[in-house]
């Protein structure tokens, strides 16, 4: 059984950073392909950002692109994603998944479809 852990989340001020962490387990992390996605009130879900097995392959959506960072400790089972300059439109639940396919593990793919496995969110409010 493959679980996903998000932590992170919370109330932060426009302009302010917080730092998102996944946990995994179930399966061998460094095998699988990470995302964080996002889901706002009223909204469709959303790449924030996907990264690949070993770290060097990288997915940045342009609605978090130079305000985000994703990377991973594959020793940790950790996934992270570090937002800066956070606005309030990034108001919204934080989804960790995890993708089994191989092309995604190398090529780091954004499509919400490639993903098997998901977090139950994290809220991340932006508001003064």
């Amino acid at each position: 059984q493959v679980a996903l852990v998000e932590s992170g989340g919370g109330l932060v001020q426009p302009g302010g950073s917080l730092r998102l962490s996944c946990e995994v387990s179930g399966r061998t992390f460094s095998s699988l392909a990470m995302g964080w996605f996002r889901q706002a009130p009223g909204k469709e879900r959303e790449v924030v950002a996907t990264i690949g097995w070993s770290g060097s392959s990288t997915f940045y959506a342009d609605s978090m692109n130079g305000r985000s960072t994703i990377s991973r400790d594959n020793a940790k089972n950790t996934v992270y994603l570090q937002m800066n300059s956070l606005k309030p439109e990034d108001t919204a639940s934080y989804y960790c998944a995890a993708s089994i396919a191989y092309y995604c593990s190398v090529s780091a793919c954004y499509g919400e479809a490639h993903y098997n496995y998901w977090g139950q969110g994290t809220q991340v409010t932006v508001s003064s």
